[in-house]
């Protein structure tokens, strides 16, 4: 079983500490994973590993999830990519950096790539969130923001209370029944079973990852984190169109869709490596939304052509 304890460091970005977690080595750019919505660095777990073979690949924990302290609110795209440049500088990992982001963190990436154009070597897309969908909502999409950011105050609550804790223990036991139950009790039946999946895939993390879940969604600080992520959308939305406004020139994009994404995601996937005159679109295929856990030997081999493509002249 592994350790509680960060595999990586603590790193200090102005009066609290990020988790960075640094492997490998290579002659190349820096590979920097930036998880999901509610991911962390383990959600890279099966990337990792295998791009450390060949490059040196960081994977990080934004302020208030995983192993990182709480950070400052609001939580948007623009803030977190001017936390993850003061962590990569503090941390003594040097530029060029060949980006990755899953999802949101897709979003801020965008927004890092915009304002240090030069220590960008290369961005890989992975299924990521468009901009363009939460800058101003449609009611249906406002209704998802609502409900996420309502779902992440009962956790918080619940975390603070202690009720977490105890929830945490009965599923550690086998005991569901009882640990929703309880949930339903607390929030008045607003968190059902059906929500389970607003944190992430955990069944499809190795079993010896997943110990550490059980205490990152115990605490308070991952909840207003994951909450302000969410009600800070169209903010967020509206800094990504901004800094991605004058497109990406020749930077070396990659961007990855989920099997079948249908024609709506397809168009808009396609519309956004064209904004590179060397943007290429893939889509996997046999994955959902979380291909860093589907179908990962396709993320890494993407890096691995970026890594080749962005060292040489």
């Amino acid at each position: 079983m592994p350790s509680l304890s960060p595999p990586g460091r603590l790193i200090d970005v102005g009066g609290f500490r990020l988790h960075l977690h640094a492997t490998g080595a290579g002659p190349g750019p820096v590979v920097v994973l930036d998880a999901a919505l509610a991911g962390t660095s383990i959600s890279w777990c099966r990337v990792q590993p295998e791009v450390a073979r060949f490059a040196r690949v960081c994977a990080y924990d934004r302020g208030g999830l995983g192993w990182s302290d709480a950070g400052p609110l609001p939580r948007t795209a623009g803030r977190l990519a001017n936390e993850l440049h003061v962590l990569l500088e503090r941390a003594g990992e040097t530029p060029p950096f060949l980006l990755v982001g899953h999802s949101f963190g897709g979003l801020v990436l965008e927004v890092f790539v915009a304002r240090w154009p030069r220590e960008t070597a290369a961005l890989v897309l992975v299924d990521p969130a468009h901009p363009e969908d939460w800058v101003r909502p449609a009611p249906k999409e406002q209704a998802q923001l609502d409900r996420g950011a309502r779902l992440c105050g009962h956790g918080s609550r619940l975390a603070r209370w202690g009720v977490a804790r105890m929830v945490g223990g009965l599923v550690g036991l086998g005991a569901l029944g009882p640990a929703w139950a309880v949930v339903k009790a607390v929030t008045g039946g607003d968190l059902t079973s059906r929500d389970e999946g607003i944190l992430a895939p955990m069944w499809k993390l190795p079993p010896d990852e997943r110990r550490p879940l059980r205490r990152f969604w115990t605490q308070a600080k991952f909840f207003d984190a994951l909450g302000s992520q969410i009600a800070s959308m169209p903010v967020t939305a509206g800094e990504v169109l901004a800094a991605a406004a004058g497109g990406y020139g020749d930077l070396p994009l990659v961007t990855i869709s989920s099997t079948n994404p249908g024609d709506y995601r397809l168009r808009q996937q396609d519309a956004l490596a064209e904004r590179s005159t060397r943007g290429r679109h893939l889509v996997a295929s046999a994955s959902g939304h979380w291909i860093p856990l589907d179908q990962p030997e396709l993320i890494v081999h993407v890096i691995r052509d970026a890594y080749e493509g962005a060292r040489t002249p």
